[in-house]
């Protein structure tokens, strides 16, 4: 903790030159699951991958679909939120970020394992407001930044919406903050999924009605 800290973090749409201080974000909020589908060795390591697809721009980990906290001029929180329309174009993105990253080679196998991930962390359907890769900096844990990022993402969602997010089994921590913040489990969804990598945990998935 940063003595004398009080000051709250100003969010902003992420810009491609966030990159650096965002994509590590990104990848600390499930590095298990990004290393089991993004981590090829020889290849490319998760970060990587995640880099490319962040200053790309386009679908689930381009800079267009994340905000940014900022505090003092440094990226100190990470976050998502969309909807179920975004299935589609979302995929599509992902695939061609997949094949510009790794290649024929390699593609099919990370396509491939991101489709099992799905199993066990769905992407979103319906109406609902889907929140993700939520991550506050290390140096910064523990001082209201994360309910302030959440908080700015269910201000951003669409009326009417209930919001929705995916949590570890093993991520007491994080389950605690949420339903501080109104989310309650609606569901837990068991991991087989391993590989040298990295290895899927549980996920439960939890839900926030939509205000009003």
């Amino acid at each position: 903790m940063i003595a004398g800290a009080a000051a709250a973090p100003v969010f902003r749409p992420a810009a491609p030159e966030d990159a650096a201080a965002a994509v590590p974000l990104i990848h600390s909020s499930g590095p298990a699951a990004f290393d089991y589908v993004f981590a090829v060795p020889g290849r490319s390591d998760a970060q990587a991958f995640l880099r490319r697809a962040f200053v790309d721009g386009a679908g689930e980990f381009g800079w267009r679909n994340h905000v940014v906290g900022v505090l003092d001029g440094e990226v100190v929180a990470v976050g998502a939120g969309y909807g179920g329309d975004s299935k589609w174009p979302f995929t599509l993105a992902a695939a061609r970020q997949i094949l510009g990253h790794y290649g024929w080679r390699h593609a099919g196998g990370a396509i491939a394992r991101g489709l099992r991930v799905e199993a066990v962390i769905p992407p979103p359907s319906g109406d609902m407001h889907y929140l993700a890769h939520l991550a506050v900096a290390p140096a910064w844990r523990g001082q209201g930044f994360g309910s302030a990022l959440v908080g700015h993402l269910l201000a951003l969602a669409p009326a009417g919406c209930p919001a929705v997010l995916d949590v570890a089994a093993g991520n007491p921590l994080a389950q605690r903050l949420y339903e501080r913040l109104g989310f309650v489990v609606t569901g837990e969804r068991a991991s087989s999924l391993v590989n040298a990598q990295g290895r899927v945990p549980d996920h439960r998935r939890m839900r926030r009605p939509a205000a009003g």
